[in-house]
């Protein structure tokens, strides 16, 4: 992810250049002005003595015709500065809003698209049952409609849960800890959260990636892993980077085996997009009948450890 503080002047740089623009020529001038007095090359007033108030003078206007011009010149610079940091912010915007389209495109297709067909499947095998007058297996598929409609439910919840999730008013690690207890309550699993201040150092979009990311390994959580418990820990490794890990105590499975059609789908082709996107390495770490442990590592923007935001400066004279 772009980060804006990366191609913008920070405040102390942008006053520093500022002064520096208009101290320089006028001290170059009043300097070179005393060294040809002091070698001769000058004319000398009062009996060898420097026309000291003249040079004071010709200083002190030099200075005031530079600031006004550096000062006019920087009014321009912060106001293109301020519409460059609009237009990246506008669009950092509408690749976070084309993000949650494809998530959610993605969600529907993969989860409630698939759910659906198979329910309109047992109900055309029900209505066979009950017309062959078999009402035991027809009860039976029944029972199994009533699981599949009520994972349709769970998967909508979810979704909505996500939608109206507001990390900007409320932080990352409060909104997750507001998930979190929903999810507990919703799915009866266990789930603890473990961070430190360094979860809201991340900028409004990194946070609403990592928040992606974890109700992702969430959902995997409930759907395949038949785990008691979870964990997610955030917590910052003290060189800058963000340690991120999502643990469950489930039946666990072997990353990447396909072969006997039992390996649950993760989506780790979206989860590892969103760490890569942050600039962050991801890892899968699981055994049949240990659980499951997803981690991703990504760094934190040295200005936001730093200050939080300093995004544009706007110097005062």
């Amino acid at each position: 992810m772009l980060q804006i503080n990366r191609s913008i002047m920070t405040h102390r740089r942008l006053l520093l250049f500022k002064w520096l623009m208009i101290f320089l020529p006028s001290v170059t001038v009043t300097l070179g002005h005393s060294l040809l007095e002091h070698t001769g090359g000058g004319e000398h007033t009062g009996g060898g003595t420097y026309d000291l108030p003249a040079t004071l003078l010709v200083t002190f206007l030099g200075l005031v015709l530079t600031y006004l011009f550096v000062e006019t010149l920087f009014r321009v610079l912060r106001r293109l500065q301020a519409e460059a940091v609009a237009r990246e912010q506008d669009i950092q915007i509408m690749n976070a809003v084309m993000q949650e389209r494809e998530r959610l495109s993605r969600e529907l297709h993969d989860g409630v698209a698939q759910l659906v067909a198979h329910l309109l499947l047992r109900l055309d095998t029900i209505k066979e049952l009950v017309q062959a007058e078999r009402p035991q297996e027809a009860e039976a598929e029944l029972e199994h409609l009533h699981e599949v409609a009520d994972e349709i439910y769970q998967d909508i919840g979810e979704s909505i849960t996500g939608l109206r999730t507001n990390l900007t008013e409320r932080g990352l690690v409060r909104a997750l800890q507001d998930y979190l207890d929903q999810f507990e309550e919703r799915h009866q699993i266990a789930t603890s959260l473990r961070t430190d201040d360094a979860a809201d150092q991340l900028s409004p979009l990194a946070a609403l990636q990592l928040f992606r990311f974890i109700q992702e390994a969430l959902t995997n959580v409930r759907k395949h892993a038949a785990a008691h418990q979870a964990t997610v820990t955030l917590m910052s490794d003290g060189s800058g980077q963000l340690k991120v890990v999502i643990a469950d105590d489930g039946q666990g499975f072997i990353p990447g085996n396909q072969s006997n059609g039992k390996a649950r789908p993760l989506g780790l082709t979206s989860m590892r997009e969103r760490v890569e996107a942050l600039g962050g390495t991801f890892q899968v770490t699981s055994q049949p009948g240990s659980g499951t442990q997803v981690s991703a590592t990504i760094p934190i923007p040295p200005s936001r450890r730093e200050s939080g935001h300093a995004a544009l400066a706007t110097p005062t004279g």
